[in-house]
């Protein structure tokens, strides 16, 4: 059965009165993907079921093949995104896609509209141990802005400088979730955790030396990091850490609605 047919036999369902709205709901969310050409599949309601949309992989694919899925994403949404995207493929993108735009340090592209209205109450604190980790950090808050966060940003307080942290304590304060990216060795997401009194979602960065192992070494100290209320996010993952932190201001969002409604 295909997709077309399968939505029609749903849409009798409701009609006939054999199936709720809400049942339907729920089944819709489940089953909708559009093939391109021979090389990709669109999950077209991703953002149906997790509340945030579809993200393309830059790395691995060609300059056409990613043309091609964003131009098809914006055919049913208001924009498409891609990560990880090169400065040389933006080139190449931006000769193929009118309405591109490009967020250089982010390293991330987005085709069609860009409202920066905040969608979900709540702030994400984004924090950096050093000016090298900008641009694992800066996809993180690149992508929560994009997704209609409200972002504050707070670069190079590492530990190696402590007095540069606990000087802009008020950044901390402020924070409903808290993003905190660090290299080297990692120590900068245990000492937040340590004076926050909102969940830290940690970020381990490739830089550092030799003994750094390219992440492996902070992705270490923070999953061995005495202080509570952390989680850790993969090596240079800023965007994942986005998305975590959006779906606990989501969720705390929806309890706030539940709780307005009873």
């Amino acid at each position: 059965m295909t997709q077309p047919e399968a939505l029609q036999i749903l849409l009798q369902a409701v009609a006939r009165g054999d199936l709720s709205p809400d049942l339907a709901l729920e089944k819709l969310k489940h089953f909708d993907y559009e093939p391109i050409a021979n090389f990709a599949k669109i999950d077209r309601h991703r953002q149906l079921r997790t509340g945030f949309p579809e993200a393309i992989w830059g790395p691995g694919k060609t300059p056409e093949q990613i043309a091609t899925i964003m131009q098809a994403i914006v055919k049913n949404s208001p924009q498409a995104i891609a990560t990880r995207i090169e400065a040389d493929v933006y080139e190449q993108l931006k000769a193929k896609l009118n309405g591109l735009t490009y967020y250089s340090v982010a390293k991330i592209c987005v085709l069609g509209e860009i409202k920066p209205t905040i969608n979900y109450q709540g702030n994400i604190s984004i924090l950096t141990a050093g000016t090298a980790d900008l641009a694992v950090a800066e996809e993180a808050a690149v992508t929560a802005e994009l997704c209609g966060f409200r972002i504050e940003r707070l670069w190079d307080v590492g530990v190696a400088g402590i007095h540069r942290l606990f000087s802009n304590r008020q950044v901390i304060d402020r924070a409903d979730v808290l993003i905190v990216v660090a290299g080297m060795e990692g120590a900068l997401p245990s000492v937040v955790a340590g004076i926050a009194d909102c969940p830290v979602i940690a970020v381990p960065t490739s830089v550092g030396y030799g003994t750094n192992f390219g992440g492996v070494a902070p992705l270490l100290t923070m999953l061995n990091s005495c202080a509570t209320g952390i989680g850790v996010v993969n090596i240079d993952n800023g965007f994942g850490a986005a998305i975590l932190a959006g779906q606990i201001l989501r969720v705390a969002n929806k309890l706030q609605q539940k709780s307005d409604r009873e």
